[in-house]
C-alpha cells in the first residue's frame, strides 16, 4: 500500500477521494492546514503529497517551498482551473505535476501513478551514467555533480536521464512531456521550460543541457 498525503481545506473532499484510491492500493490521509501537513510530512514517511492552492495560514505555493527546503517527495498541485500562472509556478517551485480543479479522480490516480512509477523504477539499461563532473546513479536514483550530491525531485531525476541516456540528440518539448507523463495528455509546453530551467540551476556550475531554438533541448556533457 502507497500511503498519500492531501492537504486541502476542502472537509468533503478526502473522505470520497479516500475510498476511490483505496481500490487501487493507495492510502490517503488529508490535512486541512499546512501547519498539520507539514507536523506529518515530517513525522513519518508518505509516497507522495497533493497540494491544494488556496489554503488557509500559507498557500500552496509557500507550502511547496517549505517541503522542497528538505524533501524530494513528489508532490501535485491542485490549481483553479485555467490558471496557468497557477501551473508555471507550482512547477518553479518543485512540484511534480499539476492537475486542475475540478478534477476527475481518476485523472489523479493516474498522474500519480505516473510521477510514483518514475520516482522507484530505475533505468535497465545501465546503473550508473558517468560524465565529465557528473555521475548519475540509476540504482540508486542518485546525483552527484562535481563530487558533491544534488537532490533532485523525481521528476528532475527522470528528465536528467532522458537526456543524458542519448547525449546530443535533439529532444522536443512535446516529446520530453508525454515521455516523462507517460502518457499523451493536455500539452503545456512551457512546463517543460521551467524543468529544464530548475535542473539547470541544481547542476550548476556544469553546462549539462543546451536549448537548441526552435527544436528542444540536448544534453551536452561528454563521457568520462
Amino acid at each position: 500500500m502507497r500511503r498519500l498525503l492531501l492537504i486541502d481545506d476542502d472537509e468533503f473532499l478526502s473522505a470520497p477521494l479516500a475510498a476511490y484510491l483505496a481500490r487501487f492500493d493507495f492510502v490517503l490521509e488529508a490535512a486541512t492546514r499546512p501547519s498539520e501537513g507539514l507536523r506529518r510530512l515530517r513525522a513519518q514517511p508518505y509516497d507522495a503529497a497533493i497540494l491544494d492552492v488556496m489554503l488557509p495560514e500559507m498557500d500552496g505555493f509557500a507550502l511547496c517551498r517549505e517541503i522542497r527546503r528538505d524533501s524530494d517527495i513528489p508532490i501535485v498541485m491542485l490549481t483553479a482551473r485555467g490558471e496557468v500562472m497557477d501551473r508555471v509556478v507550482g512547477l518553479e517551485l518543485g512540484a511534480d505535476d499539476y492537475l486542475p480543479k475540478p478534477f476527475e479522480p481518476r485523472e489523479l490516480l493516474a498522474r500519480l501513478q505516473t510521477i510514483l512509477r518514475r520516482a522507484r523504477t530505475p533505468d535497465e539499461r545501465a546503473h550508473r551514467l558517468v560524465f565529465d563532473g557528473l555521475v548519475i546513479d540509476l540504482e540508486r536514483r542518485a546525483v552527484e555533480r562535481q563530487g558533491a550530491a544534488v537532490m533532485l525531485t523525481g521528476t528532475e531525476f527522470e528528465l536528467l536521464v532522458l537526456l543524458a541516456a542519448e547525449p546530443n540528440r535533439v529532444f522536443g518539448r512535446d516529446e520530453i512531456l508525454n515521455r516523462l507523463r507517460g502518457q499523451d495528455a493536455e500539452l503545456f509546453t512551457r512546463a517543460v521550460d521551467i524543468l529544464v530551467s530548475r535542473l539547470r540551476r541544481k547542476l550548476e556550475p556544469l553546462e549539462c543541457i543546451k536549448t537548441l531554438r526552435n527544436a528542444g533541448y540536448v544534453f551536452a556533457l561528454g563521457r568520462a
